[in-house]
Parts: C-alpha cells; sequence; structure tokens
C-alpha cells in the first residue's frame, strides 16, 4: 500500500470568547474530497489561544463545557501574561493550553472513527472575534482518481 500526504486548510470567522463551532462536517468533506480511503487524519491549531477536542455538539453538553473552562481558568483572574501585554487574553492562552492544539482522527473504510454523538469542535478563547485557520493533514492511502 502507497501513503500519501495531503495538507488542506480550513477556514473560517469565530466571535471569541470561548466560541465552539462544530467542524465536523468541514473535516469529513474534505477528507472525502481527497479521497481518504484508511489512514488518520491530524487536525493542528496554529496559534496559542484556541484549541480542537471533540465532544456531543449538543446545546446542554457545550454550556457545560463552557462552564467548566470557566472554573478551570476564570476569565477575571490576574494573568501575569496580561501585564506583560495588555492585550487581556491570558485566561486564552491557559485554556488552550489546557485544552491542546491538536487532535487525529483513524480513517476507516473513507469514513471519519467518530462516535455516533462525537463531533469535532474548535474553540476560540481570544477575547476578539477572529479569522481562525485549521491545518489539516491526511495521510494513508488515497482511492486512486479515475479509476
Amino acid at each position: 500500500m502507497e501513503m500519501h500526504i495531503t495538507t488542506a486548510y480550513l477556514t473560517f470567522s469565530t466571535s471569541g470568547n470561548t466560541d465552539i463551532i462544530d467542524i465536523t462536517r468541514m473535516v469529513a468533506e474534505r477528507t472525502t474530497a481527497e479521497g481518504m480511503e484508511e489512514g488518520y487524519v491530524v487536525l493542528f491549531v496554529p496559534g496559542s489561544t484556541a484549541s480542537i477536542t471533540t465532544i456531543e455538539y449538543e446545546m446542554g453538553a457545550v454550556s457545560d463545557l463552557k462552564e467548566a473552562i470557566e472554573n478551570l481558568a476564570p476569565e477575571g483572574k490576574y494573568y501575569r501574561h496580561n501585564e506583560r501585554w495588555g492585550d487581556g487574553n491570558g485566561h486564552a492562552h491557559v485554556r488552550a493550553a489546557l485544552l491542546g492544539p491538536s487532535l487525529s482522527i483513524p480513517v476507516v473504510k473513507g469514513h471519519l472513527t467518530l462516535g455516533t454523538w462525537q463531533q469535532v469542535v474548535f474553540i476560540d478563547f481570544d477575547n476578539h472575534p477572529r479569522q481562525r485557520r485549521v491545518v489539516m493533514q491526511m495521510c494513508g492511502k488515497m482511492k486512486r482518481h479515475g479509476n
């Protein structure tokens, strides 16, 4: 089996302030468009104020996640980062570091192996709206186009 690596970029706007966005469809559509049969997809957030993870994307679970994040790294707490840079987003850096910048998803028979109630979410912790980008790297066996 010949292994291929393909890189793509997902871009979208966020509102900041722990904006949780379901990007599952974007990831699945791009995986299908690239003809991925078997392998894995790695998603990576370039930046230090956002994260990527999975959750059941329903409003109760999303609200619970936001509350848990606020309890772990409260926005109103003193952060030394804010003293140095004056941008007021020290909490965003801590939150992003706790959840992490990447996620790997196996692809089997052309499909992401997510659970029935499991969606891929991008979380923007920064304190203002932004244009965001996720690096999506696919590694594995691709369908032969034209065959």
